[in-house]
């Protein structure tokens, strides 16, 4: 019989997460009876005792807010990934007993527009200034040659963004949110932001659009993303980029390479819907 081995998405709350659902359709598809993936409120202060907590037969931890730098300090190793935004969604325990970090979020914007064409743009814009703009950040700093305009409501956010540009080496060029409709002419534009908040830029949409990705899943379609599809421009989702950075979390997790994104994907699909 083969010995029980266990992954999970931790934060708080947890309870809509889609983590259980996309890693378990993995493992039916990979044949991995054996391997069993939960979800576990755990806010900062309960993460030290949770971790200290886990056993042998954990092979890794998917991490939400609000814990994806909590848990950096707990960590054996972080790789340079989750190093340049300081925030960690993925734990590997090594056979050995090391707790090893990784950020899948990057990779796995990447890979989504890659999947809708976008190889390489010469700028962008990004719409937030939050813990996803600085991913955002990161991935645009592998694709993108020319600047990216950061939207943002005050100075201190757009302090953070140009610090995070410097820091990841990209040309940061920051932008009142007042002037949020000037993004849309960008060959790729990049929201952060919270649901509702893009909803009074749907009229601004240009004729033309280049590529949206919108990282929001639910709901979905955003009004943004809707007028966006409507203009005849490509949209990326939140579910894409939820989709690529879990199909990496089961490769490092289970060893198996590739993950399927399909069955992955078409599981979110049908999850969303009976929601």
């Amino acid at each position: 019989m083969s010995t029980i081995r266990r992954a999970a998405v931790l934060g708080s709350p947890i309870a809509h997460s889609l983590s259980p659902v996309l890693h378990r359709a993995a493992y039916t598809e990979l044949g991995l009876a054996h391997w069993l993936y939960d979800r576990f409120d755990v806010d900062e202060a309960g993460l030290p005792g949770f971790i200290e907590g886990l056993d042998a037969s954990w092979a890794g931890l998917s991490l939400t807010m609000p814990l994806k730098r909590a848990i950096i300090p707990l960590l054996d190793s972080v790789s340079g990934t989750a190093s340049s935004v300081e925030a960690v969604n993925t734990v590997v325990f090594t056979e050995d007993g090391r707790r090893v970090g990784d950020n899948t979020d990057i990779p796995g914007m990447i890979a989504a527009l890659r999947e809708r064409g976008v190889e390489k743009t010469d700028s962008a814009a990004v719409l937030g200034a939050g813990a996803t703009a600085s991913s955002a950040l990161a991935a645009l700093s592998e694709i993108c040659t020319g600047p990216v305009t950061a939207y943002v409501r005050s100075r201190e956010r757009g302090d953070e963004m140009r610090g995070w540009g410097e820091r990841l080496g990209v040309d940061v060029r920051i932008a009142d949110w007042a002037d949020a409709e000037q993004a849309l002419r960008a060959p790729l534009v990049i929201a952060t932001t919270p649901a509702g908040t893009t909803d009074a830029l749907t009229g601004a949409v240009p004729t033309a659009p280049g590529t949206l990705f919108d990282v929001l899943y639910e709901p979905w379609p955003t009004g943004l993303a809707a007028a966006w599809s409507t203009r005849g421009g490509a949209v990326v989702g939140g579910l894409d980029l939820l989709v690529h950075q879990a199909v990496l979390q089961v490769e490092q997790m289970t060893g198996c390479s590739p993950a399927p994104l399909a069955p992955m994907r078409q599981a979110g699909e049908a999850a969303l819907a009976a929601r």
